[in-house]
Formats: C-alpha cells, structure tokens, sequence
C-alpha cells in the first residue's frame, strides 16, 4: 500500500519540479500592473537530439480510491509537465530516473487545486491519475522524429500495488 504524501517543492524535488503559482515562486507584476507573472516555473527540457517542446491537452477520465496500480513508465529523452486547466486533484506516483524501480522505491504524492509537476528526464511515473471529476490537463512533453520511442513502460505484475485514501 503506498502512502499519499502531500506535495511540495522540495519532497518532489528527486522528481522534478512542483508547477504553482505560490509565494515561493518567482513572480513580478507585468502588464502595467493587470497582471502577475509567475516566472521560470520548470525546466522544459525537449532539446535532445532533434526533440522540439509539444504543447498538448490531456483530457483524463477520473480514478476512484482504492486503486491498483498496474505501470510506469519513463521518457528518456525529455521532460514531461502536467497542468490541470481546472482546479482539481490528482496523484503523482514517482520513482527516481535510473534502472527499474522496484515496489518499495515507489512514492505518491496528492497534487493540490492549482498545482502541477513536470517530471524530470527519465524519471519513472505512473500515467495520469486524475481524482474527483477529471478534466483537461495542459501537457509540454517532448516531440521530433524518435518521440513516438521514448515511452519505456515497466509492468508491476509481479507485485500487488495499491492506493488508498
């Protein structure tokens, strides 16, 4: 049974980077003052080899608790940034870039309303886990020639994973 950590900067630090429009974030006012700027948020990391940074929109039924996991997976070649478009949850299951993790190497981390993360390179996740109603989710990943090959999947078969509230 993995435990649902709550998500911050620096726990998911190992992983990547927390995406929120907080106090701790750099910010400063644009605009003539209309607006706030909330700058730099995660290192977007698509350069290898001929990648070019992807703009896409995931449109993510929603998961019930108790849930089995069943994969990871692990982009080698670019990071990958998940942003609700709407003020929802979802569960961020990580484990650090390197060879296959095993069970107990595995962590979960609740997102809040208003936050997002972006994995860094090669770091092991879970697909998309979106809670409560689901929704759309704003997705930078890394696309070029070799992108459709930069998806490594990791079958848990051999070991019963599950999350609950």
């Amino acid at each position: 049974m993995l435990r649902i950590e709550p998500l911050t900067t620096e726990s998911f630090r190992p992983f990547g980077d927390v995406i929120e429009a907080g106090s701790t974030a750099r910010h400063h006012t644009i605009n003539a003052g209309y607006a706030e700027r909330f700058h730099d948020l995660a290192r977007i990391d698509t350069g290898e080899g001929q990648g070019r940074p992807l703009l896409n929109i995931f449109r993510a039924l929603p998961r019930e608790l108790p849930l089995k996991l069943e994969l990871v997976e692990r982009h080698q070649l670019g990071s990958q940034a998940f942003m609700p478009l709407t003020p929802q949850r979802f569960l961020v299951v990580v484990a650090a870039a390197g060879p296959a993790p095993r069970v107990d190497q595995l962590r979960c981390f609740m997102a809040a309303p208003g936050q997002g993360v972006n994995y860094a390179r090669g770091t092991w996740h879970h697909p998309l886990l979106a809670l409560d109603a689901g929704g759309d989710f704003l997705v930078i990943d890394r696309g070029g020639s070799d992108a459709a090959d930069d998806c490594e999947e990791l079958l848990l078969s051999d070991a019963e994973v599950w999350v609950e509230a």
